[in-house]
């Protein structure tokens, strides 16, 4: 094995690159990590052959590149898409290990060459480890749908926290008035009436006449009732620059229906994207079309990795074995793609959540089962959790490496560790 990745360094030549908005740094390292030299190109399609011209100085005969990017997604992906079409070996760099060596040095440094260098250093020491770049279509706009939805998700929780601090000036009792404020029948009320004076001489029978279509026929009068009878208790709140105030819930209505609609939107395109890839994943029990888009969106193509111990290893989910001598101990891992270990994270726990009423059950028992098992062991709750996510890891890489869909496992008495 050693004389393998010996031939491998011989070989090749090792080209790390530092990835801006505007420019390339490329740094050229044989393999043993000696720097041979330094490119400096614009990142437009154009420029990018100069790279492979930089790049054949210092090829011999029988030589490769083979080159390392940090971020194949963002600024880097017209350049990872140039050389994978030129049939190029790509190898995406986690960002975290080319920052672990600007560490290690004894003297931080922060420029574009050694950045590239230190990217350079990581693809020659974990080149086996290190997955293909990822630069299909398909994939990166299933990951700008899923970034889109993130940004939409995250103004339409600040609206709604904005609408219930409006709405508690005009209407002390409104959280009683509908379960969920963000609802469409809530929303067409409040647009409507976005104080108590606008339901001036407004009778119940009138009210739910006025809500039986945006509650798809299922608003009562007793509801209407409720509603006017909690705006009477309540008093008058009608104050100065009335007009403005109105707006403001009006306006906050409006944005939070768009956005509400500009998310239905992208899951349909979601749903119908997924579809194409062939994977499954949102046969699984907690995983709907949202989480399934973010497992594709950052792992993708999944032939890239070539084991589920790699797939582990780029989610950060692996544990990293520390020690010197005859001691040493396994630590969580920091490193990997934290978009995806969140995503497992998030997972593993609804794996372990349990039904609420007086006859609470499991969802998952094959996995409340195993989280229970590994707390009797002496784990903590993280740890256990982290044991679980690592087991998601092998089941989320088969079905996608299949295109199978999700099996919920039988329990045993007793479940293998």
């Amino acid at each position: 094995m050693h004389d393998e990745a010996e031939e491998i360094r011989l070989k090749h030549i090792f080209v790390g690159v530092d990835l801006h908005k505007k420019h390339h740094t490329a740094v050229f390292l044989n393999g043993f990590k000696r720097k041979l030299g330094e490119f400096k190109f614009d990142n437009k399609p154009s420029e990018f052959p100069k790279l492979f011209e930089e790049t054949k100085k210092y090829l011999k005969k029988g030589m490769k590149p083979i080159f390392g990017l940090e971020d194949t997604g963002g600024y880097g992906r017209a350049l990872a898409v140039f050389l994978v079409e030129n049939k190029q070996t790509v190898k995406e760099v986690n960002a975290a290990l080319p920052n672990g060596i600007r560490k290690a040095n004894p003297h931080v440094q922060k420029y574009d060459a050694w950045d590239a260098e230190c990217v350079g250093q990581v693809l020659v020491d974990q080149l086996e480890r290190l997955p293909n770049a990822n630069p299909i279509d398909r994939y990166w706009i299933i990951s700008q749908l899923v970034t889109t939805r993130t940004a939409i998700a995250g103004d339409l929780n600040a609206l709604t926290n904005q609408l219930h601090t409006q709405l508690g000036h005009h209407y002390p009792s409104y959280r009683k008035f509908f379960s969920e404020l963000d609802g469409k029948t809530s929303l067409a009320f409040f647009k409507r009436f976005p104080a108590p004076c606008h339901l001036q001489d407004w009778t119940a029978d009138q009210l739910r006449d006025f809500l039986i279509v945006p509650s798809n026929y299922s608003c009562s009068l007793k509801k209407a009732e409720q509603i006017l009878s909690l705006v009477e208790s309540d008093g008058d709140t009608k104050n100065e620059y009335q007009e403005q105030r109105d707006f403001i819930i009006q306006s906050h209505v409006r944005r939070i229906q768009n956005s509400k609609h500009e998310l239905s939107q992208i899951e349909e395109r979601l749903a119908s994207l997924i579809k194409e890839t062939g994977y499954k994943l949102d046969t699984m029990d907690g995983i709907d079309v949202v989480t399934a888009a973010g497992f594709i969106a950052e792992i993708g193509e999944i032939g890239r990795f070539t084991s589920s111990d790699k797939l582990a290893r780029f989610s950060g989910i692996a544990p990293l074995l520390v020690g010197s001598g005859d001691n040493h101990k396994h630590y969580k891992s920091k490193q990997g793609n934290r978009n995806l270990h969140e995503l497992f994270y998030r997972l593993a726990v609804r794996q372990i959540n349990v039904t609420r009423g007086k006859d609470s059950k499991p969802k998952n028992p094959y996995y409340y089962e195993y989280y229970q098992q590994k707390l009797s062991a002496g784990k903590t709750k993280k740890q256990a959790i982290i044991c679980i996510m690592r087991k998601l890891v092998d089941v989320i890489f088969a079905m996608m490496k299949n295109r199978s869909v999700y099996v919920k496992p039988e329990v045993v008495s007793k479940l293998a560790g």
